[in-house]
């Protein structure tokens, strides 16, 4: 038997976080960040206005695969780390503090990214919703307010605790599963025209004002690569996992996996299902896959699937930000973070780190509020949260691999694969990071200009002003435990 507290006290830190998920809850909560009925959806009209059926279709199949080989690398290391710091603490063990101290930023600001992406993606839906259902015209303005809504429940129901927040994934599963099932199955079998399947897998669109297909090509592999971010969940809520040097690793893989076949299924089922092209990208409601359901099942019936999707959207946020949260407290517990003593609070009643569920809350608010004047400002939004993060995955994959064989790999490993499918892995996160700071629109404006490279900028050069001001003296992880020093924190505990 793993004993999951002693595993933690031999890194250095005494459990605080409640420890009340197993297995499933553990892969549940990755698979309903990954949610491929957000990011699937919510950048579907991208996806059809940047390369088209054949983009996102074999993209999604290229992308999926390499994810899946960074995912069972990172899963490697996870396994030897568990702990709620995820890939910051195993950078910080393999490479030392500044290369902690990067990837820590980073894979925050992937984060909090990622919060502002799903719940803007969310209220995107539910103004298309309001459309229909009211005749509200959706504006910059009224999505802000519905996504400010949106945000605010997310941090009440993490303020709960982490047993509503495990039960709400376990729902989000069988949510997702059942919502795929249900939009694939309606649309084939309504008694309208399909698309042919030389249409689904070849047809090219592009919309992009850029002439060469291989550029427009590599940037519609956005939508894959957006959805398939936030699988370094299961790691953040590792702390509160039973047998974690095990669950979260199969977290990762198994999250990545199910994820790759239900996405590939959805956006068939959807190509197939499309109508008129032009239509379908311009349509009134601001949401190309509601034109879709109109089109093809009426409005009644495409107002039902979009609760569906704006369900599993909100699931989806709301599983971002438990991992998000904790990210915020493990960064905190270390001195990272400006006020960190605040942001590292943890609820005697629930043992949940409430103050960073609400500084989460506020900054992904605060990312997303440049959409009221710039329209490519989602886009944006979701390429910050693809550039912070993947490259945050990569680290410690590359760090493990620096090491050669004095890392001291956990019960879930590779073995001999290990070595290859990391150099693969960490050669696929630096073409992708690259190709997603280049322009996605031309002519290139100051409206539809990618501001994602800027921001990776801005925060690389805030990391290294905070670190040489604040980060030498504040920042530090515990050394690893000795048995007399677990003992001691263990009684503690008691």
């Amino acid at each position: 038997m793993l004993d999951d507290d002693a595993a933690l006290l031999a890194h250095g830190y005494r459990p605080e976080l409640s420890r009340r998920m197993g297995s499933f809850g553990n892969f549940a909560i990755s698979f309903s960040v990954i949610c491929i009925l957000a990011g699937g959806m919510t950048l579907f009209g991208y996806g059809m206005n940047t390369g088209g059926p054949a983009v996102m279709m074999w993209g999604w199949v290229g992308v999926g695969f390499m994810t899946l080989l960074l995912g069972m690398c990172l899963a490697e290391v996870t396994s030897a780390y568990p702990t709620s710091g995820g890939l910051y603490y195993m950078a910080h063990r393999l490479g030392g503090p500044g290369w902690a101290w990067v990837t820590g930023w980073l894979n925050l600001l992937g984060l909090l990214g990622a919060i502002a992406g799903i719940d803007y993606g969310a209220a995107l839906f539910a103004g298309a919703f309001a459309n229909l259902q009211w005749g509200l015209v959706p504006t910059p303005e009224t999505t802000i307010l519905i996504f400010a809504a949106i945000l605010l429940l997310h941090g009440a129901l993490n303020a709960v605790g982490v047993r509503l927040v495990n039960a709400l994934n376990a729902i989000s599963v069988w949510w997702q599963v059942g919502g795929v099932l249900l939009i694939v199955g309606t649309l084939t079998l309504a008694p309208a025209q399909h698309q042919s399947v030389s249409f689904v897998i070849a047809h090219f669109n592009n919309g992009t004002g850029f002439t060469s297909p291989v550029y427009v090509a590599a940037l519609g592999c956005l939508l894959a690569a957006y959805t398939f971010c936030g699988y370094d969940a299961s790691s953040h809520l590792s702390e509160e996992t039973t047998r974690a040097q095990i669950a979260a690793p199969l977290g990762i893989v198994r999250s990545i996996g199910y994820s790759w076949i239900a996405g590939f299924v959805l956006l068939a089922g959807m190509l197939f299902a499309v109508q008129d092209y032009a239509d379908t990208l311009g349509t009134s409601t601001g949401v190309p896959p509601a034109q879709i359901f109109i089109d093809v099942l009426g409005t009644g019936v495409a107002k039902g699937l979009l609760l569906v999707v704006i369900v599993a959207q909100l699931f989806c946020g709301n599983a971002e930000t438990a991992a998000a949260s904790r990210m915020v407290y493990a960064f905190s517990r270390d001195g990272a973070l400006p006020f960190s003593s605040m942001w590292r609070r943890v609820s005697h009643r629930t043992r949940t780190p409430v103050p960073a569920v609400w500084l989460a809350v506020v900054f992904a608010l605060v990312l997303a509020l440049p959409s009221l004047y710039s329209p490519t400002a989602y886009a944006a939004v979701t390429a910050i949260n693809v550039i912070g993060i993947t490259p945050a995955y990569a680290i410690p994959v590359y760090l493990r691999l620096r090491v050669g064989d004095h890392f001291q790999p956990g019960p879930w490993n590779l073995g001999v694969w290990s070595k290859p499918l990391g150099w693969i892995s960490v050669t696929y996160v630096a073409i992708l990071t690259v190709v997603f700071c280049l322009p996605q629109a031309s002519p290139i404006t100051a409206e539809s200009f990618n501001y994602a490279g800027v921001a990776l900028a801005v925060v690389l050069l805030l990391a290294w002003i905070m670190w040489i001001t604040r980060g030498k003296r504040h920042y530090k992880i515990p050394v690893l435990g000795s048995a007399a020093e677990n003992t001691a924190l263990a009684g503690d505990v008691v």
